[in-house]
């Protein structure tokens, strides 16, 4: 079999889309359906699919760029004669001897591309949309699902709101967005997509939604975790401070003797969901003033302590 890359006339550093709209173009092209069943049509159309079959699947593109396999697919040194092949696996030589066979291709679904078609999308174009039948039968299929991205607040993503999204069609809609909603998932918008084939239902419009990060807050699960800052006077001798979370402020009280690292827990300040209102999860920071203090210099001096932190290390 001829270079892959020759057969469908694209260069070695071809990307994926671009093979892809080769082997389409092809196809329809030679495909026997359009040729009356001519045998030369036959053959070229299966040394089409062959190359396409290595190099529409990035495993095996990769194995042949490296010389691994040839472009037949076989790996290198193995002969398909010893095995009762002919011609190769696509059948393509020999004449159709006693040891020749037929062989039926399967195609796999490679996932979407750039270009927004699927690997099976190519063959129903080549079985539906040559005159939109085969057989006599009109090929009925759903419309394509969209996707578009958009970005919510933490705030809307923790509590719910809306968002104003543009869809491919240039429509521009109010998506609710639910409360507890998670960074990469999706919202699906039901027959929003492209129309389908055939009287098929449409396709669907898929949102991607990212959510941009708090100032202060992480999610963790259904809960919520942030550091606050307290003054030295505040973790030795305990106080009340202030607290900003989802749903307002709250004050909060800090034990006397705080060390940086103390986690107070705020039962059911964290994301309202389904499964459950989680918490929140303060951690106490004991934080120097930025400019030098003197009086806090000078009391630290004539500070008479013994206690070792690290004691604990030895």
């Amino acid at each position: 079999m001829r270079d892959p890359y020759e057969v469908l006339g694209v260069s070695r550093s071809a990307s994926d889309s671009e093979i892809k709209k080769a082997f389409r173009s092809l196809a329809k092209k030679h495909h026997p359906d359009t040729k009356g069943g001519d045998p030369a049509a036959q053959k070229r159309f299966q040394e089409i699919s062959g190359a396409y079959d290595i190099l529409g699947d990035r495993e095996k593109r990769a194995k042949f760029d490296s010389g691994a396999i040839d472009a037949s697919g076989n790996a290198r040194g193995f002969d398909p004669r010893a095995h009762g092949f002919e011609g190769g696996p696509f059948g393509g030589g020999g004449g159709g001897g006693a040891g020749a066979r037929d062989f039926h291709f399967t195609w796999t679904n490679q996932g979407d591309t750039a270009e927004g078609f699927r690997a099976e999308d190519v063959f129903s174009d080549l079985f539906g949309g040559l005159g939109g039948r085969r057989g006599g039968r009109a090929q009925a299929r759903k419309g394509e699902d969209l996707t578009v991205a958009t970005t919510v607040s933490f705030d809307d993503a923790a509590r719910g709101g809306t968002r104003r999204v543009i869809l491919p069609s240039g429509d521009e809609i109010d998506v609710k967005i639910p409360a507890g909603l998670k960074d990469g998932q999706q919202i699906r918008l039901k027959g929003r997509g492209s129309a389908g084939r055939g009287g098929s239902t449409p396709g669907d419009v898929l949102i991607s939604v990212s959510v941009a990060p708090h100032p202060w807050m992480t999610r963790d699960g259904n809960n919520l975790r942030m550091d606050v800052p307290i003054t030295l006077k505040e973790a030795v001798l305990g106080a009340k401070v202030p607290i900003q979370t989802l749903t307002g402020t709250v004050h909060v009280t800090v034990p006397a003797s705080s060390n940086s690292g103390t986690l107070l827990r705020l039962k059911g300040k964290g994301i309202a969901a389904t499964s459950g209102t989680g918490d929140l999860y303060v951690r106490l920071v004991v934080t120097l003033p930025e400019k030098p203090d003197a009086e806090l210099k000078k009391f630290v001096e004539n500070w008479q302590t013994d206690y070792d932190p690290r004691a604990k290390f030895r």
